[in-house]
């Protein structure tokens, strides 16, 4: 007779993931903090927010609005939408396990890139289903590859563009090309978590191919330009059949009522987002250009981050500089579970903070 386990048992696979582990967030005590290590914006979030967050701060007894109605008018207004494409979710990171928890079985595969978000491992593995990695070149996105790990299992590929954290991204004709070749039961998940920040003429966030097709979504967040991480708000568009799929798994009310306020004011003041994305414009090609005089290399980015290669010397490395940064308040992000050992992902922050973080790595370079 088989014996039975003493106490409960998570179901097999669960316990083969890795957690995932956010960048630090603390400097030494005494030391002024610049937090560069979670791309968050140095603006913060429009003033507009304030107000919508007193008006909902009178009536916490209240449930939210389950279908964040107000959230999904305010983005389908401001990006010439449809409301009943849009699902809000408790980050977009929701929406992602949302999906895999509807598609994957398993037995199932889902494929995602060599340097890509960390999350669509985690959620393709609690989904049963077997991660698949395609490789990158050049730290970038390769449709060719990610067409080759294509089999009769495959459910799902994610695609983060742009990515994080290489900042690197696929111009809207190849993320045609990838699409076309895939079967149509695959689904395909474009996670534009930075597509605000993107100035490319051959860029589309994924809105065009998801009127055009049954099996593309964009998953898009509140997070970055628009300041509102403690929030937790993030945005789908997808097929009615899809957001359908998911309305019946997810919470019942898994946007608070201060998300569904404070996103719809964010969303709606342009100035604010036109403001963020110029101080952006200005110091991620000097931040690239003045690393680069350090014979730093960094990846070019088109995100609101840059990805900073270190000298695979005694004394240089990314840990090296990692530590002497972190003792100056300058906090980076590691990202060796990212297949990056030796290099830190910089975020642009404050003026300030982006002339300090320079200023620091000079030092370093130079002891």
């Amino acid at each position: 007779m088989t014996s039975l386990p003493a106490r409960p048992q998570p179901k097999p696979g669960v316990l083969d993931i890795e957690a995932y582990v956010p960048g630090k967030s603390k400097a030494p005590t005494g030391v002024k903090l610049h937090k560069l290590s979670s791309n968050e914006t140095p603006f913060g979030a429009s003033p507009d927010v304030q107000a919508a967050l007193r008006d909902v701060a009178a009536h916490l007894e209240l449930y939210p609005d389950g279908q964040a109605g107000a959230l999904k008018a305010a983005i389908a207004e401001v990006h010439g939408l449809e409301p009943a494409r849009i699902l809000c979710g408790n980050g977009s990171d929701e929406l992602l396990g949302l999906l895999a928890q509807a598609f994957l079985s398993p037995g199932d595969e889902a494929i995602h890139t060599e340097h890509g978000f960390l999350v669509y491992d985690i959620y393709i593995r609690a989904a049963g289903a077997t991660p698949v990695v395609a490789r990158e070149r050049d730290e970038r996105a390769e449709v060719d590859a990610i067409l080759a790990c294509v089999t009769a299992r495959t459910k799902i590929v994610f695609l983060a563009n742009p990515n994080n954290p290489t900042g690197t991204y696929l111009p809207e004709t190849e993320v045609r090309r990838l699409h076309a070749a895939l079967p149509g039961h695959v689904l395909l998940v474009l996670d534009a978590a930075y597509a605000e920040y993107v100035r490319r003429e051959d860029y589309e966030a994924g809105a065009k191919l998801v009127a055009e097709f049954d099996n593309v979504v964009m998953t898009r967040t509140f997070s970055k330009i628009h300041g509102l991480a403690a929030l937790r708000i993030g945005w789908m568009l997808a097929p009615e059949a899809i957001v359908d799929a998911l309305d019946r798994i997810r919470g019942p009310f898994n946007l608070n009522a201060m998300a569904i306020a404070a996103g719809a004011a964010a969303i709606r003041d342009r100035d604010h987002v036109e403001k963020t994305v110029a101080h952006n414009d200005a110091w991620l090609e000097r931040l690239t250009r003045e690393l680069s005089a350090l014979n730093l290399r960094v990846t070019p980015s088109v995100g609101n981050f840059v990805l900073v290669h270190f000298p695979d010397e005694a004394g240089r490395t990314a840990a090296d500089a990692d530590a002497f940064l972190t003792e100056r308040g300058f906090i980076l992000r590691r990202v060796a579970g990212y297949g990056f050992p030796n290099a830190l992902r910089l975020t642009v922050g404050s003026s300030e903070a982006n002339e300090g973080v320079v200023a620091a790595l000079k030092d370093f370079l130079a002891k």
